[in-house]
C-alpha cells in the first residue's frame, strides 16, 4: 500500500502524520501551509515571462557555477543519459535575481526555508530515539546558516513535437538533500513510485504543498526516511501546454556529517557530477 498522508500544517497532531507519512512512503501533503495560492500564481506568472523572453541568457550560470539560469535540456537524472526536458533556475539566499523578480522570489526563499525548518522539526521531535541517535547532530542544526538551500524555478516548455524516445519532463530520480518542499506545479505530473515499482500521483491541487524526503536525510537516519523515486510525466497526447513548479531543496551546512566519512558537500558534488551539473 502507498498511502500519502494529506496534512494540515495546523492540526495539532501534524508532527506525528507527517512524520509517519515521510517513514512509511518518503513523500506527505500539506495544505493550511502559510504560502497562499495567489502568492504562487503570481510567482509562476513572473517567472513565466522571464522564461518566455531572451533576458534570461544574461543570467546563464557562469561555467561551474550553481546559480542562474539553466537552458533546456540541461540536466539528466542519476542512470539516464537522456536529458531532461526542462530549463529552469536556481535561486540561493546570495546568489544573483533578475531584478524584476527579486523582492518577490527572496521572500519566497525565506519563507519556504522557515517551512522546511519547522517540518525538520517536527522530525526530529517525531523520531525514534535509535534514529535520533545516530545523527551527527540535530536535523534543525543541519540546516541552521546553511547557505545551500536552493529554490528551483522550473519551466518545463510546451510540448510541441513527439520527444526522442526516453525523453521526458523529468526522469525517475531521488532528490539529493535533505527535505524537499514543492509548492503545487501549474499542471499536474508529479508521481511517487511505490516498493513494488507502481507509479502513484502525488496530488498538486492549489494550497497543497508536496514534501519528500531527500537522500541525504536518509543517509542521516539509516533509511528510516526513505528517498523515494519520483518523477514528472509529459502531458498527455494533443495537451501542449507548458508547466511550472518550484521545488525548494533543503541542504545542511556542507561539514555537517552524514554518516561516518561523508559529509553534505563530499555527497552534493558526487551527486551533481553524476546528473551532469559538475565537471
Amino acid at each position: 500500500m502507498f498511502d500519502i498522508a494529506t496534512v494540515s500544517y495546523r492540526d495539532p497532531g501534524a508532527p506525528a502524520k507527517f512524520a509517519r507519512s515521510l517513514h512509511e512512503t518518503g513523500f506527505a501533503v500539506l495544505t493550511d501551509h502559510p504560502i497562499a495560492p495567489e502568492r504562487i500564481q503570481a510567482t509562476y506568472d513572473a517567472w513565466g515571462r522571464f522564461f518566455a523572453s531572451e533576458e534570461k541568457h544574461a543570467f546563464t550560470r557562469a561555467p561551474g557555477g550553481a546559480a542562474g539560469f539553466f537552458p533546456f535540456r540541461s540536466e539528466n537524472a542519476k542512470d539516464s543519459a537522456v536529458k531532461d526536458l526542462k530549463e529552469f533556475y536556481h535561486v540561493y539566499a546570495d546568489g544573483p535575481v533578475p531584478p524584476a523578480l527579486e523582492a518577490g522570489t527572496r521572500a519566497l526563499h525565506a519563507d519556504l526555508v522557515a517551512v522546511g525548518a519547522t517540518l525538520l522539526g517536527w522530525l526530529q521531535d517525531e523520531s525514534p530515539a535509535e534514529v535520533t541517535a545516530r545523527l551527527s547532530e540535530p536535523l534543525t542544526d543541519m540546516l541552521a546558516g546553511s547557505g545551500q538551500n536552493l529554490l528551483r524555478i522550473l519551466h518545463y516548455p510546451a510540448v510541441k513535437t513527439p520527444p526522442e524516445p526516453g525523453a521526458v519532463r523529468a526522469a525517475a530520480h531521488g532528490d539529493i538533500n535533505l527535505l524537499t518542499c514543492l509548492l503545487a506545479g501549474s499542471a499536474p505530473g508529479l508521481e511517487a513510485r511505490d516498493t513494488a515499482g507502481t507509479w502513484h500521483r502525488v496530488p498538486c491541487d492549489p494550497g497543497m504543498m508536496a514534501i519528500n524526503a531527500g537522500d541525504m536525510l536518509e543517509m542521516a537516519t539509516g533509511g528510516h526516511y526513505p528517498a523515494t523515486v519520483h518523477r514528472v510525466v509529459n502531458p498527455a497526447e494533443g495537451d501542449r501546454s507548458a508547466r511550472f513548479s518550484m521545488p525548494m531543496f533543503l541542504h545542511p551546512r556542507p561539514e555537517v556529517v552524514l554518516k561516518p566519512g561523508t559529509t553534505a558537500e563530499d555527497f552534493l558534488t558526487e551527486r551533481l557530477r553524476e546528473i551532469g551539473l559538475k565537471g
